[in-house]
Formats: structure tokens, C-alpha cells, sequence
């Protein structure tokens, strides 16, 4: 029996009494992904990303681990039901407008201690304060560089359209209105090379845009490294008492790692493992995280049906932001359909093997954008379920 084909049979024998659609976490899997984030950490602490998690129970699984250290949250009104459950070290990876969300922050002792906040322009400290509803609360603010690589005399842009700040000057000129504005403490600052962290580098089939983004994104780690350094100096000469500076995200950890003025990594989809984090030559993870679709047609030879299945990614339209059938192995979908709301056709030898009833394993194209469909997460340990545990939507909330 070859490998897929143990896997599937496990997940078969473990969901053998649950009714699909349904998704699971292989904690074997999970885990050794977690160890491998740690190894190539270098020593570095981790800041677990929630948006790639998006369970509670798994995030203080990770958090119990050694390495990893706080949570990098991805809205503000999320951020304080983690610092309410108890997460006390959360940094707001994105800025929010969230007014009411601000005035529960700034009344509240215990939130503002726990929760630290992204900020990129005045005119959000303005916000802030127009938000605070006489809550007289200290605000714990995190500035962001963009990490963007630009050539050719700034004609060409490499990277996520994030912060308007990209040089340190810009930073220090930020940090020094922080420092000047009652109510609020400078404790960190953040980048996210996501041209690095969250692009593939190795294309199947072509070799020579395989070539061109490993040239990119070497280019751009060097350009990174001293441009952040610098940054860091210009911020820690306005704010001494710096707590942090955030960098990275899974597919760069050992990269960011590696650099003098980071002092911890994000990273969290490559505990999951999704079909997007595949394609790198510097770290291979386990699929741990998949969901599970009935067959429930078998329109002719070499064809069957599954129920719903069409939940594609964020980010630009295009097959890789597909979930793909998984196992068994040798299914595809049909292309005058793919993926549907309601039924997925799926071809391939493997579907004359298949009878109504039996599931069919998918990976989804990212990480926590699969919880967004499923109210629970089935934990598998060996061939069994050892507990099923709720998802953010499991637990009544849909942050994004």
C-alpha cells in the first residue's frame, strides 16, 4: 500500500461514523509541521498567524509548544476574543477602522495590556483617538515597513501592496509621532516579505520562471536585510524600549531568521500545509489539514460526483487558488465545470473505485480560509478521531 493510499484509508477508518462534508487536522502531521517551523526558526520564537489557523484549540496546542510565542491576529474585534480567552502577547498584523472595537480597547486594562495594534499613518492614530469614547487606556502600537523590492529607479514594485513606509526615515518620522502623542506606546515594528514568504519558487513545468523568482527573491532578501536593519536603528533611536521586530512567514522563516535586527517570526499556514505551500525547494511540509466531500453521483465510466467542494482561495482568479482532490490519488475536475457550489464532477480511473457514499479527500489552495466552510475540525490520530474541536465559525464568528 503506498503512502496516499495508507493515508486515505485511515481518514476512512476515522470518519468512518461522521457524515461528509467534514474536515479534518492529521495531528502527526500538524505536529511534525510545527517541529519543522521550530527547526528552522534557528532559535528565533514564532508568532503563531491565526488567519492560517483559525481554531482555538490548535492555536494553545501550538502556543503550548516550545518555540513559538503570541498570536499575529487579522482583525481587531478578533483580536480582543483572543485576549478575552486568554491569549496575553496578540499583535494586530493589519490596521483596522474599527471604531467601536477601539473603545473596548481603550476602556479596558486587560485588552490594552494585551493587544498591540498596526499602524502606518497618523491619520490612524487620529482614528484612535476619536474612537476612544473617554477610554483613557495606553494603545500598544506596532509600525509596518513595506518590504517591497523595487529596480529600475523605483519603475518596477516587487511585493504586497501593504505600507505606505518603506524607508526609515519614514518610520523614525512616524515613531517620533507616536512618541509625542499621549495615550499610546511604541513596542514594535513588523514587515512582511510576502514576495518571499508567500511565493512559490519552483513552477511545475517551467523552469525558467522557477529560475527567475529564485533570482527575485535572493535579490530581494539581500535589499531586505539592510534596508530593515537600518530601519530598526532609525525606530530604536526614537523608541529605546522597541519590544519587538516581526518578520517573515512560512516559506522564508529560516531567511528571516538568519537576519541580525529580527527579533521573531511569523508563520502559521505551514502547519496546515495547504496546496499553495508546496511548491518551495527550501522546505517540503505533510498535508494536515483536508476536507471531505461525499460521492453522492456516478454519472458514467471514469466519472463521479461529489457534493458542494467549490471553495476557491483569496488572491488573483486562476487554478492555483482551487482546492485539488487529494485522494484518491488520479482524480481532476471537469474543465467546462471545476469546482462547484453544490456538486463537483471529478474524472479520472480512480472514480470507477469509488461508490456512493465513500469520500473524496481535498487540500484546500490556503490555510484558514477552509475553516471559513466548516464548524468543526476533526482531530485524527492514527485512524481515529481523538476530539473534534470548533472553528472560529464552529464558535459563532466570521471575522472577514
Amino acid at each position: 500500500m503506498t503512502p496516499f493510499a495508507s493515508d486515505r484509508a485511515r481518514y476512512d477508518r476515522a470518519t468512518a461514523h461522521l457524515e461528509a462534508p467534514l474536515a479534518v487536522v492529521d495531528l502527526e502531521a500538524f505536529d511534525a509541521n510545527a517541529d519543522d517551523l521550530v527547526r528552522r526558526a534557528g532559535g528565533k520564537p514564532i508568532r503563531l498567524a491565526s488567519k492560517s489557523v483559525r481554531c482555538r484549540a490548535l492555536l494553545e496546542r501550538v502556543l503550548a509548544r516550545d518555540g513559538f510565542a503570541g498570536l499575529m491576529s487579522f482583525t481587531l474585534p478578533e483580536s480582543l476574543w483572543l485576549a478575552r480567552a486568554g491569549f496575553d502577547d496578540v499583535l494586530l498584523a493589519y490596521p483596522s477602522a474599527d471604531r467601536s472595537a477601539y473603545g473596548e480597547l481603550a476602556a479596558d486594562p486587560k485588552l490594552a495590556g494585551s493587544v498591540t495594534v498596526m499602524v502606518d499613518d497618523p491619520a490612524q492614530l487620529d482614528l484612535i483617538d476619536a474612537a476612544r469614547d473617554g477610554g483613557r487606556e495606553e494603545i500598544r502600537v506596532c509600525l509596518e515597513l513595506d518590504t517591497s523590492l523595487r529596480m529600475f529607479g523605483g519603475r518596477v514594485r516587487i511585493g504586497p501592496l501593504r505600507s505606505p513606509l518603506s524607508e526609515p526615515a519614514q518610520l523614525a518620522d512616524l515613531a517620533r509621532s507616536v512618541a509625542r502623542r499621549p495615550g499610546f506606546r511604541l513596542v514594535g515594528l513588523m514587515g512582511y516579505e510576502g514576495h518571499v514568504a508567500g511565493v512559490g519558487d519552483t513552477v511545475a513545468g517551467r523552469p525558467l520562471r522557477s529560475r527567475a523568482i529564485r533570482l527575485m527573491q535572493a535579490a530581494a532578501r539581500r535589499e531586505l536585510a539592510g534596508r530593515r536593519a537600518e530601519a530598526v536603528r532609525a525606530v530604536r533611536a526614537v523608541a529605546p524600549e522597541l519590544e519587538f521586530v516581526n518578520g517573515g512567514g512560512t516559506g522564508s522563516v529560516q531567511h528571516t531568521a538568519a537576519e541580525d535586527a529580527v527579533t521573531e517570526i511569523a508563520a502559521g499556514s505551514g502547519l496546515y500545509q495547504p496546496r499553495l505551500f508546496d511548491n518551495y525547494t527550501s522546505f517540503s511540509g505533510r498535508p494536515a489539514a483536508l476536507f471531505g466531500q461525499p460521492v453522492v453521483r456516478r454519472p458514467g465510466v471514469g466519472v463521479v460526483t461529489v457534493l458542494g467542494g467549490g471553495y476557491p482561495a483569496s488572491g488573483v482568479a486562476g487554478q492555483d487558488r482551487l482546492p485539488v482532490p487529494y485522494l484518491p490519488e488520479g482524480l481532476r475536475y471537469d474543465a467546462q465545470e471545476g469546482p462547484g457550489e453544490v456538486q463537483t464532477p471529478l474524472l479520472g480511473s480512480a472514480a470507477d473505485d469509488l461508490l456512493i457514499g465513500d469520500t473524496v479527500w481535498f487540500r484546500h489552495a490556503k490555510a484558514g480560509e477552509m475553516c471559513e466552510r466548516f464548524a468543526a475540525l476533526h482531530l485524527v490520530e492514527g485512524d481515529r478521531v481523538s476530539a473534534t474541536v470548533p472553528t472560529y465559525r464552529g464558535e459563532g464568528l466570521t471575522f472577514l
